[in-house]
């Protein structure tokens, strides 16, 4: 059995690719998409034309409904070639922004809808991990638009994620382990800092260990992988979303694969509860640095993208 194979007998594996061609050689239940992701797709010749299409059928709506229909165009193509979900998200420049996040979610659902998709099963909105995208979730969560919490790097955002009832939440281990390596320099030690001990790893394990302990259903979904042993280190996490590359990697190998979390031993660790209003979760996101600091460059880097794609639908003739 290669990996990718055993990694399936306890996680659900998700492709986090825009680009769809690659999606039945790994057979993954749900995929993800981000505003990085579709730019990188539509600059490759095969999905150009889906952006074209776009702007010469929907040229004269604002850009913003544009690049809605173009990422549900991608969604529902996506859709076609899997059997579950697939995540799309609202434009990272509304993240502090809960109105306004709440209706850009509330029309990408209606145009799933005009495409015949079952919303309610099959579509999941990606919302970046503020304060203000939490609540927005919530109302969302509440009118049966299912949720997914992404750029989340601190346990302060799971926590509030928990207790608002998001669907599922997408910590970034790749990029809890850069900041990490970049802060330490010259004294990081990989071998020491691998596996078990990525700090990437250890976040999503406590989110994990909590939301098991406390019986909340918010689905925990690994993000953001650097290499497979980390996501070898999550084997037993609800959901691992992975690039085609280290799927690959995975396939590729036959090396032993542990169940590594188990939400039934979870169950006797002591953890306490915590609730966490407007106030607490802002200090508790201020003090950790890690978390503020990837947040803040995770929504300037989806909102830059957000930019990109706004000027190539402007190129088009």
């Amino acid at each position: 059995m290669n990996q990718l194979d055993a990694l399936r007998q306890w996680t659900t594996v998700v492709a986090d690719t825009g680009d769809f061609r690659q999606l039945a050689q790994f057979k993954p239940q749900d995929a993800t998409t981000n505003p990085s992701l579709i730019l990188k797709a539509v600059q490759k010749a095969e999905y150009r034309p889906l952006l074209d299409e776009a702007v010469k059928k929907h040229g004269n709506l604002p850009t913003d409904e544009v690049i809605d229909r173009l990422l549900v165009r991608f969604g529902t193509e996506i859709l076609s070639l899997i059997p579950g979900r697939v995540s799309t998200e609202v434009d990272a420049r509304l993240s502090f922004d809960t109105a306004a996040t709440i209706a850009r979610a509330e029309r990408i659902v209606a145009l799933y809808r005009d495409a015949d998709i079952d919303v309610g099963q099959r579509v999941l909105i990606k919302i970046a991990s503020t304060w203000e995208g939490i609540e927005a979730a919530r109302q969302l969560e509440r009118k049966g638009i299912h949720t997914n919490l992404t750029l989340l790097f601190s346990f302060a955002q799971a926590v509030a994620c928990g207790a608002a009832g998001v669907k599922l939440i997408s910590p970034f281990v790749g990029r809890i382990y850069d900041w990490y390596k970049k802060a330490a320099g010259s004294a990081w030690d990989e071998t020491a800092s691998a596996g078990a001990n990525d700090p990437g790893v250890k976040s999503v394990r406590q989110i994990f260990d909590y939301y098991k302990k406390h019986g909340i259903q918010t689905e925990v979904m690994g993000a953001s992988f650097r290499n497979v042993g980390q996501i070898a280190a999550l084997a037993g996490c609800d959901l691992l979303t992975i690039s085609p590359e280290l799927l690959g990697e995975l396939a590729a190998s036959e090396a032993p694969l542990a169940h590594a979390l188990d939400a039934d031993a979870a169950q006797s660790l002591d953890i306490p509860q915590l609730v966490l209003d407007e106030s607490a979760f802002r200090f508790a996101l201020n003090e950790d640095a890690m978390a503020t600091e990837k947040l803040a460059e995770g929504i300037r880097a989806f909102a830059a993208d957000a930019v990109k794609l706004e000027r190539l639908m402007q190129e088009v003739e």
